[in-house]
Order: structure tokens, then C-alpha cells, then sequence
């Protein structure tokens, strides 16, 4: 579960005295999740938004029987919209660089570990990941012609990890189509924040939740976003038990090892250019650990991160320098 805290007080249609401009503030429950935007304009764009969210659905969702993603994964061999052809590259893009750590393919596990749509944890033993672990590799799904292409007819596409970014990233486009230049949109806890907060002539800010739930302090820190997005992923609220052995799995699945197990990383908070390239960066530190996310940030100064992780029993934080610079 991510959480991230918009800090612009209530969800109701404000009107700033000093002002021109109308900020219209709208809430709801989307793509399993609950949204937050606010925005400078005169009009109220609530359907156009709800189409934005709608046709992302109709494309990226396995929750939903007809959509694309789940008549690719049923084998059907239907032409992809734009918008699945956007994630698939982001996605191929993230998996390449990150050395497979962030893998789409990782849907059969995520059914099998119980995380999926419709699915219950399974007690699964080494030889049943083994044997499912054929179908992971997003090396082994192409892109051509506007068809998804699989080696295997059981390989199951799972987008979840940076469609809610990507829909966020369309709302943000449909704003930027209408001219609207200062607003912020939340979804699911991914954020994307354009010019300033006109109500009160300053940038937006936004908080990060504290992933330790027996600390009394609410928020570990508070960061400045401009034109940019920022995606945290966090396993500590989003675990199933299993009934067999009474072991723990969190829903981040290691695509190399086919395990649902936590590594050091309590959470990860990541900030870019796009939501859906942060929420697909953020998901696959929380799956290399600390060590490996150290050292890949290293080599990617353009991303600025920020992880909680757990060193000798103890709970430490790993900034970037240009998560620093954005940080109260």
C-alpha cells in the first residue's frame, strides 16, 4: 500500500478571495483506490477526468474481465490501444535497466501469492515456483505491430506496479491539453504536481508516511514538488498470512527468486519527470533491497529517492541529493 499525504487541507470546492483563478478540488474512489486533485481553472472537468480513468481501465486493469490487459492474458490476440503500448515501454524500459528486478510478467506470481484479482494465498513450495517461474520474463513479450506477442500463452501481463502512475499522467495530460498550468493530482499515493498552489502562492507540498506503525510521529518528512511526480511503494500495511505455516508475504513479489518476502527496504519514495516511471521505480526498490538500490541510484543521479530501511534492527533513511533539495 502506498500512502502519501497531499498537505492542501479539505476536499471541497474552495474559491481563493485573492484570487482570479477558481481552484476546484475533487475526490473519489478510482482503479481500487481513492484520488485527490486539486486545480486552478473556471471549469469543472469531473467527466472528463472519470473518462481519462475509465478508458485506462477499459485498457491496463486486470480487475476488469474485459479489458485489454485481460483478453491479452486470456490469449486473445486484440490489437493494444496507445495507452497499453505507453506502459509497455515504460515498463520495458525499467525491467532493462533495473536487471529484472521490475518484471510485469511477475503476474502469475502475484495470482499464485494471492495478491491478484480474485485469488487466495496458496501454501506454495519450492518445486510450484519453480514451475511457475517459466512463465516470468518480460523478455519473453514483445511488442510488434501493435500485438503483444508471447512466448508461452500462460504468461499473465500485470501493469498494476505503474498503471496508477500512468493514469495520473493522463489526467495530468488532459489538464495541460485545457492550458491548465498549476495543479496537483493524487492517486492511490502517487502524485503529480504542476506550477504552484495559487491559494496561497506557494509550491506544493506533500508528506511522506512514517512505515512504523508503533511510532507516534505521523510523517517522516515533507518534500517541495514542481513539475515533476513522486511514487512511494511500502509493504507494511499490505501482507496476507498464510494459513498453512502462519508465514507472512507482502504483495511486492522478487521476480528473480519467484518469493514474496520482504527485504530491508520498509518503503520507497521516488521522484521523477512522469508518475508512472516513478511508481515502476519505486516498486522495484522496495524488490532490489537497499544495497542494490543504493547502488543503481548511484548510477542514476537524475532520479532522486528516498528509502526507509532496516540495518541491524534498527530503522535508517537513504536520501538522494536531489531528494535533499526538495525536502523542507
Amino acid at each position: 500500500m502506498r500512502r502519501i499525504f497531499i498537505l492542501f487541507f479539505t476536499f471541497t470546492l474552495f474559491y481563493s478571495c485573492q484570487q482570479k483563478e477558481q481552484a476546484i478540488v475533487l475526490a473519489g474512489n478510482a482503479l481500487g483506490t481513492t484520488f485527490h486533485i486539486k486545480y486552478f481553472d473556471e471549469n469543472n472537468l469531473n467527466k472528463a477526468i472519470d473518462s481519462t480513468i475509465n478508458a485506462v481501465n477499459a485498457s491496463l486493469s486486470t480487475y476488469h474481465k474485459n479489458s485489454l490487459i485481460t483478453r491479452i492474458n486470456s490469449g486473445d490476440s486484440t490489437v493494444v490501444d496507445q495507452m497499453f503500448e505507453d506502459v509497455f515501454n515504460i515498463s520495458k524500459k525499467v525491467y532493462q535497466e533495473s536487471d529484472g528486478y521490475f518484471d510485469p510478467t511477475v503476474g502469475v506470481l502475484v495470482n499464485a501469492w494471492g495478491f491478484g484479482p480474485e485469488h487466495e494465498l496458496n501454501h506454495l513450495d519450492g518445486t510450484t515456483i519453480d514451475s511457475l517461474m517459466q512463465y516470468v520474463g518480460f523478455y519473453k513479450v514483445k511488442l510488434k505491430n501493435h500485438h503483444i506477442i508471447k512466448q508461452n500463452k500462460n504468461i499473465y501481463l500485470d501493469f498494476n506496479a505503474d498503471a496508477k502512475g500512468y493514469a495520473i499522467d493522463r489526467i495530468g495530460a488532459l489538464f495541460d491539453s485545457r492550458g491548465i498550468q498549476n495543479y496537483i493530482i493524487e492517486l492511490g499515493g502517487e502524485i503529480l504536481a504542476k506550477g504552484i498552489n495559487l491559494a496561497n502562492d506557494s509550491k506544493w507540498t506533500v508528506a511522506i508516511d512514517n512505515p512504523i506503525q508503533n511510532d507516534a510521529k505521523k510523517y517522516v518528512t515533507q518534500v517541495y514538488l514542481k513539475d515533476e511526480a513522486m511514487a512511494t511503494s511500502g509493504n507494511y500495511r499490505k501482507f496476507k498470512i498464510d494459513k498453512t505455516t502462519g508465514n507472512k508475504y507482502v504483495h511486492t513479489i522478487n521476480a528473480i527468486t519467484g518469493y514474496a518476502q520482504q527485504t530491508d527496504v520498509l518503503s520507497s519514495s521516488v521522484i521523477v519527470s512522469d508518475c508512472a516511471t516513478a511508481d515502476a521505480y519505486a516498486t522495484t526498490f522496495m524488490a532490489m533491497g537497499f544495497s542494490r538500490s543504493k547502488a543503481f541510484l548511484k548510477k542514476h543521479p537524475e532520479i532522486s529517492a528516498y528509502l526507509i530501511y532496516t540495518e541491524n534492527n534498527k530503522t535508517k533513511i537513504f536520501a538522494t541529493d536531489g531528494f535533499k533539495q526538495r525536502m523542507l
